[in-house]
């Protein structure tokens, strides 16, 4: 009881805290970084085989998207394309004027006004955004045709802003009717693949296969944030995934994989192969909140890759394009050629020399990740403390 000489005492605010990550999920997901980066620069048709990088970002994907439809699906929606669009614009911005620059403009067959119309995807990606087929490079540091390299992961965002478009229905087929919902895709992949859905054009039918070939892992991301895979006995997962994972293989073994020929050629060997390995994937899930003994020097590197996952993804290509065009002017110096050609032949340099331009990308360019989190910008995100303010009060 108070009484007047005894004020009563407001109660301090409860402070909500951010749920703690899942560093499993950010391993796989720096894990997907380093592979796509080095599968680009190789070209080695097994990389996607030992670990299908796409599939896996698109699950996890997936997981953090029905985690945050716990909110209003219209806010969720808004707050995905925040985060997603801001390092897009960065790059469209420099990229489309270096294009128009090189004398970029509307096509040959008289229609400006649909080029100032598609440039809008380069702004909302719902399809393709526009890019110059053709353009000479930058002498000794950059290739020609950079800007389809500048331009080649962006259907990765085209994918994704759909996916997240079509989340909240998704989820409630999800709820509703869950193993049909996982397996639509694959089922829309084969009918593609078999000749049982033909649609005309160009555009709707890329949207439609990226769906096709990887909607199974964005559901089965959701899925598991859902628990739906918790209510399947423990046996079955390991019993069908390899079967699986042996009849996407094995098709497209029997359709021309090989080296420049291998599962993104191959859609519904891809979806396959992906769904599964995903399955065992989120089978397995240990859900680490903090690392393994073995794991925790690998920490900053990781929470750096999470960090910066979209700026990395976006700036790869032309990275690497940069990297191999300075190598090779190293042909140039007759004692490199005669003496070490095997050196110069390598790939193991320029691919290093890409991630020291990757990081470079990073600091340059990474900020707009911040800005689009509305946190506070920082060159180097790899979770180390922040030095104490001096002027701090004791």
């Amino acid at each position: 009881m108070t009484t007047a000489l005894t004020p009563e005492v407001a109660p301090e605010p409860v402070r909500r805290r951010a749920p703690a990550r899942d560093r499993y999920f950010d391993l796989l997901r720096a894990l997907a970084l380093f592979r796509v980066v080095f599968y680009h620069l190789m070209g080695w048709a097994w990389l996607p085989v030992v670990f299908p990088s796409m599939g896996v970002m698109f699950a996890l994907a997936g997981n953090l998207m029905v985690r945050s439809l716990k909110r209003p699906p219209v806010e969720v929606v808004r707050g995905r394309l925040r985060r997603l669009l801001p390092p897009l614009w960065l790059l469209g911005a420099l990229g489309v004027s270096g294009m128009v620059l090189q004398g970029w403009r509307p096509d040959a067959e008289g229609h400006p006004g649909w080029w100032f119309v598609h440039l809008g995807f380069w702004v909302l990606p719902l399809s393709d955004p526009p890019y110059a087929g053709t353009l000479p490079g930058v002498h000794g540091v950059l290739g020609p045709d950079w800007a389809a390299e500048l331009a080649g992961p962006l259907w990765y965002l085209r994918a994704y802003l759909w996916f997240v478009l079509l989340s909240p229905l998704l989820l409630r087929a999800l709820k509703a009717i869950p193993w049909t919902t996982v397996l639509a895709p694959v089922a829309l992949a084969a009918a593609f693949e078999f000749g049982h859905l033909q649609l005309p054009g160009e555009r709707v039918p890329s949207a439609l296969t990226d769906f096709s070939t990887f909607g199974a892992c964005w559901i089965l991301g959701m899925a598991h944030q859902q628990g739906v895979l918790k209510r399947v006995p423990r046996y079955v997962v390991p019993s069908v995934a390899p079967v699986v994972a042996g009849l996407g293989l094995w098709y497209a073994l029997t359709h021309g994989f090989r080296q420049g020929h291998d599962l993104d050629d191959i859609p519904f060997a891809q979806s396959l192969w992906s769904m599964a390995t995903v399955l065992l994937l989120l089978h397995i899930s240990p859900t680490w909140t903090e690392w393994p003994r073995l794991l925790r020097p690998f920490d900053r590197l990781v929470t750096l890759l999470n960090s910066r996952a979209v700026t990395v993804y976006l700036w790869h290509n032309l990275c690497i394009l940069i990297a191999s065009t300075l190598w090779d002017q190293l042909w140039r110096y007759d004692v490199l050629d005669e003496k070490c050609p095997w050196l110069l032949e390598s790939s193991w340099p320029v691919l290093a020399l890409t991630w020291v331009l990757v990081c470079a990308c990073v600091v340059t360019f990474g900020w707009a990740e911040d800005l689009a989190a509305k946190r506070s910008p920082r060159l180097w995100p790899d979770g180390r403390p922040r030095p104490a303010s001096r002027h701090r009060a004791a």
